[in-house]
């Protein structure tokens, strides 16, 4: 299983990276099969650096704050009014119960039909679990300032090196508070990518809305996760210090999501792996 990131400005896109949005990819054994953790303004434009859009299998929100959602209007566009036509079965979308409502509001359209000439519409339901090719998709209730807000946590089976089948887990917080469903999204996961968007110390007045490093941290260490990928940092927050809160309450592989980055599930970060001139604590095993 492979994750790239597409987007991970926190709240709005910045001039180095889009909105939310993460490619998931995994094989059957047959083919590769493609879905998006949500589709934020200005990722659908990055996406198709890395795939043809036709190819997408499933998008995934997470929630309808526009940074995670809004690019499904341009994405209608692409199917709706293809000159060569989509050829293409209607594009899998789970998302809250509001989400067709709410795509076709935002772009103008009577609620019949809306989009749902172009994408198949599902609403989630916690803690029960959608399967998409090879994925099993769970989403599980977080703490967040939207009608419904959910982590997603993401399991694959797959093939190793070798050919011997493998299991691999990737769990995504989407926006959120500390709470437990985070907990059990990420439970003993390969990557946990966390969002972060918070300070320590800037932003403690503000409950139920976002993460700090040193909360995603602790969040990461009760769900034993093996990696912690920080995500969703706005543009005006400071990387190392988000790695540095991490730091003090998560002793595994940490790395700040970069836009345009893939990941191999299951395997060590490579890239980008710290922020220079951020170390463990003392006591921290490496």
């Amino acid at each position: 299983m492979k994750l790239t990131i597409v987007g991970c400005s926190g709240s709005f896109p910045g001039p180095a990276s889009p909105a939310s949005c993460y490619l998931v990819t995994a094989n059957d054994g047959v083919r590769d099969w493609r879905i998006l953790l949500d589709l934020g303004n200005g990722s659908l434009g990055a996406l198709q650096r890395y795939m043809d859009l036709r190819d997408i299998d499933a998008v995934l929100l997470t929630h309808l704050h526009p940074d995670h959602c809004m690019d499904l209007c341009g994405l209608h566009v692409a199917v709706h009014w293809d000159p060569a036509g989509w050829n293409r079965d209607r594009i899998k979308v789970w998302g809250p119960a509001a989400t067709a409502d709410r795509m076709a509001t935002a772009y103008g359209l009577e609620l019949d039909p809306g989009m749902h000439e172009d994408f198949e519409f599902s609403d989630w339901t916690a803690g029960s679990a959608v399967e998409i090719g090879p994925f099993t998709v769970t989403p599980y209730p977080v703490r967040h300032p939207a009608e419904e807000a959910y982590a997603l946590r993401v399991e694959a089976r797959t093939v190793d090196a070798d050919g011997e089948p493998v299991l691999r887990t990737l769990a995504y917080s989407g926006d959120t508070d500390s709470c437990p469903g985070l907990e059990d999204a990420a439970r003993d996961t390969d990557i946990f990518l966390c969002e972060a968007a918070f300070h320590e110390g800037r932003d403690d007045a503000i409950e139920g809305v976002h993460l700090t490093g040193r909360r995603a941290g602790e969040a990461s260490t009760a769900a034993n996760a093996r990696r912690l990928l920080l995500t969703h940092l706005p543009v005006w927050n400071d990387a190392s210090i988000s790695v540095s809160e991490a730091r003090e309450t998560y002793a595994g592989d940490l790395a700040v999501a970069v836009a345009g980055v893939s990941y191999d599930v299951g395997t060590p970060f490579t890239a980008p792996l710290a922020v220079p001139g951020v170390t463990r604590p003392a006591g921290l095993a490496p």
